[in-house]
């Protein structure tokens, strides 16, 4: 796999025109793999945007190498690049702490009554989007590290984890103008299962995972 990083040119509005919606992000993405296209192939690409230092990137993980061309069509000239992502993953030891960042779409399933298929709601108040990651954390392969202070009546300790940003981007779909809850978390995590918590890293958490959500990124805590 292949974790692959460029800054977006914010400053150049001739050049991001087209980026108004999710959908023209994740034809960016699509369109930095030629080779797939041309054999007729969809593999999954998860992908986000971060905003570091007043700089937005754009950050994508995926099975095979992208055209840096391509991936820089969108951004500061000389700013994309590539690295290989096996050998970091081949690194990560179970009971681990790591950092871990991660922009995910939090949302849940109501049924309704005669159809199969339930209606997905976004979660709205912190206290729901926090929830719904630490009910999610175990069968992921990790736990949310835990911090106690000595002044704290709350024996079982706080979950070190913050929602750092919250917002509703738009998606257009054919005629439909739609927007989807986004959350970014960071924290530190414990890796608890080795081999589900690389399933998570490499296919992602949640829904709308063509669409810039989940996508989880971790850095060993230094």
């Amino acid at each position: 796999m292949y974790l692959s990083r460029v800054e977006i040119d914010l400053n150049n509005r001739q050049k991001i025109k087209e980026l108004t919606h999710l959908g023209a992000y994740h034809n960016w993405v699509e369109q930095s793999f030629p080779d797939e296209i041309a054999e007729h192939t969809r593999l999954r690409h998860l992908w986000r945007i971060d905003r570091l230092a007043g700089k937005s990137y754009l950050l994508v993980l995926s099975q095979e190498a992208p055209d840096l061309e391509l991936l820089g069509a969108y951004g500061v000239e000389n700013t994309a690049m590539t690295k290989p992502y096996d050998p970091f993953l081949d690194r990560i030891k179970e009971g681990e702490i790591m950092q871990f960042r991660l922009t995910a779409n939090p949302v849940r399933a109501i049924s309704q009554p005669g159809r199969k298929q339930p209606r997905m709601v976004p979660h709205i108040t912190v206290e729901q989007q926090r929830k719904w990651l630490t009910d999610r954390a175990e069968g992921l392969g990790f736990e949310i590290v835990k911090t106690v202070s000595a002044d704290s009546m709350d024996s079982e300790g706080t979950e070190n984890f913050d929602i750092v940003s919250r917002d509703w981007p738009i998606l257009r779909r054919g005629h439909r103008t739609l927007r989807l809850s986004r959350v970014t978390y960071e924290g530190l995590l414990r890796v608890n299962d080795l081999d589900q918590f690389k399933q998570t890293l490499m296919n992602g958490v949640g829904r709308e995972k063509a669409f810039g959500m989940g996508l989880m990124t971790v850095i060993p805590r230094g």
